[in-house]
């Protein structure tokens, strides 16, 4: 009788091999779910809201107040200065949130940009300040690779 199959040595190896490729492999693509995150971020500031702001400010003859946010790009507001002739909403759909589930912080006019308006996601860690904020007038970091 001849059976064909494999022993359970040769099983071992193979599970091992797995094990190190693995170790070999998943830590290379760990760090790439939050650099994806500050992308996605940094594409959602850069053009995004760039676009629907740009195209507000072009209908209205200047930005959304910091009162007025991010919202104004998707009903038109009633307080104070009312828009001249808002044409939107500029918007799709709803105000996106960050990657990380926060509200992006605008001001007009802006701190960093005083002709123009500061935009802002406070990053991974939530804390508006710090070193991982994306914002609007942010220089690209160097990108370093490992």
């Amino acid at each position: 009788m001849n059976q064909k199959g494999f022993t359970l040595i040769e099983i071992l190896v193979v599970v091992i091999i797995i094990g190190v490729l693995a170790a070999m492999v998943i830590p290379q693509f760990a760090g790439r779910s939050e650099q994806a995150r500050k992308a996605a971020a940094k594409t959602q500031i850069d053009s995004l809201f760039s676009s629907a702001l740009d195209m507000y400010e072009a209908d209205n003859g200047s930005y959304p107040t910091t009162d007025q946010g991010l919202g104004a790009l998707r009903i038109e507001p009633t307080g104070e200065p009312v828009p001249k002739n808002w044409k939107g909403p500029y918007l799709k759909k709803d105000v996106p949130v960050d990657p990380w589930g926060t509200a992006y912080s605008y001001v007009y006019p802006g701190v960093n940009n005083p002709s123009g308006y500061d935009l802002a996601s406070n990053g991974p860690d939530g804390q508006e300040g710090t070193d991982d904020d994306i914002a609007n007038w942010k220089a690209e970091e160097t990108k370093t690779t490992k």
